[in-house]
């Protein structure tokens, strides 16, 4: 990604960083406010240095709102809860309340036009 002839594991700037992801240094410093786990390290100046952690999560926030269509709560909720950009779990299938059986349609039927039945009376 870096072709600079630096270590791998050596900081980089805002302006590396921006360059070799195609993000605009705004967006980067936008990012950092809304992603509170992206924390790059800042040197005199306010100068940002980004850690080849904070890369790495750049690329994961970049591909789960450019490419997965995530929004930045979305995001937030999905690198907080550790599953970044895998599908959502489905809900496991509701189970029938025994206590609710109502029998046949036909006296589900005769039910509901004997409640509607009272309701219309109260109305009244």
């Amino acid at each position: 990604m870096f072709d600079d002839g630096k270590d791998a594991a050596a900081f980089r700037t805002i302006g590396e960083v921006a360059k070799a992801l195609g993000i605009k240094p705004h967006v980067l410093r936008y990012w950092e406010e809304q992603f509170p786990m992206l924390k790059p390290v800042k040197r005199s100046g306010q100068r940002r240095y980004y850690r080849p952690d904070d890369v790495a999560l750049l690329q994961t926030i970049d591909r789960l709102l450019n490419r997965e269509g995530f929004t930045i709560k979305g995001a937030v909720r999905a690198l907080k809860s550790g599953q970044p950009g895998e599908e959502p779990v489905p809900a496991p299938a509701a189970q029938p309340d025994p206590r609710l059986d109502r029998g046949t349609d036909a006296e589900l039927v005769a039910r509901l036009k004997s409640i509607r039945k009272t309701l219309a009376g109260a109305l009244v």
